[in-house]
């Protein structure tokens, strides 16, 4: 069977199901585990489905700016970013995790490990049940399309607990500071890196020196930048006394 078959097979069984694993697909198709992993990592790139920890869930294509999507996007990029990150995390941490597209695929790394995760994604807390993770999520007003919590309400419960580090996502990042095209994320990452005695921001290199619609911050709101971008914008950021993680 070709590549282009099975991936028409694989897109009407999504659509029967919603998700599927990749044991289940393997079976389906009559193929090995090993080529349904590498199917949906292309079909994933490609922007046609998302790319679960075990599996794939279909995109609404008719909402092209949909969580789903936009966490389809740079997938590989996010991913190396993500399991960097998860190098930062030990047993017994407290951290609060945003609900940006990066800081989502974060999740598969640290699924096993015996932590509590705060956080107002609601994609996240999908992706963290029955793990080893405790899950903390924040009340408030709920964005159907980013699937997340937010609002004054929102960020009245973050400021009542205090973590260890928070891992936070942003449109862009230069040396002037960070970026954001939403005024309720914005204040969201806010709140977190406020209540965190560590904040680290994960941005691959498509966002790296990129001024978008809101400056929200200055440089000096994060500890620790994880990227896989390099070259001389990441020597800036060191510059201005940043800790730069390469992915």
């Amino acid at each position: 069977m070709t590549f282009q078959k099975r991936r028409l097979k694989i897109l009407q069984l999504l659509d029967q199901t919603g998700d599927a694993d990749v044991h289940v697909l393997s079976d389906e198709l009559g193929i090995s585990e090993i080529t349904v992993r590498r199917d949906l990592n292309r079909m994933a790139e490609d922007g046609m489905i998302f790319r679960t920890h075990g599996g794939a869930m279909k995109l609404d294509q008719a909402t092209l700016k949909s969580f789903e999507n936009k966490a389809a996007v740079n997938l590989k990029a996010k991913d190396k970013i993500c399991r960097k990150a998860a190098e930062e995390i030990r047993d017994g941490d407290i951290i609060f995790m945003d609900c940006g597209s990066t800081v989502f695929r974060l999740c598969q790394f640290i699924s096993n490990k015996n932590i509590r995760v705060i956080t107002n994604s609601l994609p996240i807390v999908y992706e963290l049940l029955n793990s080893s993770v405790s899950i903390n999520l924040i009340g408030g007003e709920l964005d159907a399309k980013r699937q997340a919590v937010h609002g004054k309400i929102a960020e009245e419960h973050v400021a009542r607990y205090q973590a260890n580090k928070a891992f936070l996502g942003a449109d862009g990042i230069s040396i002037n500071g960070l970026f954001a095209n939403s005024e309720s994320e914005a204040s969201m990452t806010l709140a977190f890196a406020a209540r965190a005695k560590t904040a680290y921001l994960l941005c691959d290199a498509s966002k790296i020196g990129i001024e978008t619609y809101l400056k929200f911050s200055g440089l000096n709101l994060i500890q620790t930048l994880i990227t896989d971008s390099r070259g001389k914008k990441i020597q800036a950021f060191k510059k201005k006394g940043l800790i730069v993680l390469s992915a």
